[in-house]
């Protein structure tokens, strides 16, 4: 995960071009100038001369409280963070042999979860001789996909890893 805070903001004596873009304190563009008069200009505000672009060229810096600008980088990266949802994977655990008042209630749980927004990872675990008979884990998921056909789009079809078939479906946008 990137930080949405630059911490590496080049400010006042460390800008290293000798000509800068200006952004004076309201925002308006001001031209190309050296940067000696640039952060005459801020220094005479009681600002700080801060390079906000420097990949342009020349770079463009901007004449401003370089604390308040933190602060608001700071709350902009917090208010994105607190917007997004973080989607979780919920699995659910079958046997081939499940009972049908069984598998309707994990079906009713795995609706649940997709409702939710989450993703769900549905595991069919064989025991024993069960193994020999893939088609019919087959057959159960393909009815759990019928079952959340509105409300999921498979994400991983069907496939056996070891002694389970495992499956996952996730929830529509």
């Amino acid at each position: 995960m990137a930080p949405a805070l630059r911490d590496d903001y080049r400010i006042n004596e460390r800008i290293d071009a000798r000509r800068v873009r200006l952004v004076d304190e309201q925002g308006r563009m001001v031209g190309i100038v050296p940067l000696e008069q640039a952060l005459e200009r801020a220094r005479d505000l009681g600002l700080d001369l801060v390079e906000v672009a420097p990949q342009a060229d020349p770079p463009v810096c901007k004449i401003l409280d370089y604390g308040k600008f933190k602060y608001q980088q700071q709350k902009k990266a917090a208010e994105a963070r607190k917007k997004q949802k973080n989607i979780e994977v919920k699995e659910i655990k079958m046997r081939p042999t499940i009972d049908d008042n069984d598998y309707q209630i994990k079906v009713r749980k795995i609706r649940d979860f997709l409702q939710e927004g989450d993703k769900v990872k549905v595991t069919l675990r064989f025991r024993g001789r069960e193994i020999t008979h893939p088609e019919v884990a087959q057959q159960l998921l393909a009815r759990v996909c019928k079952d959340v056909e509105g409300l999921a789009k498979i994400e991983q079809r069907p496939k056996l890893e070891g002694r389970q078939m495992v499956m996952v479906v996730a929830p529509l946008k």
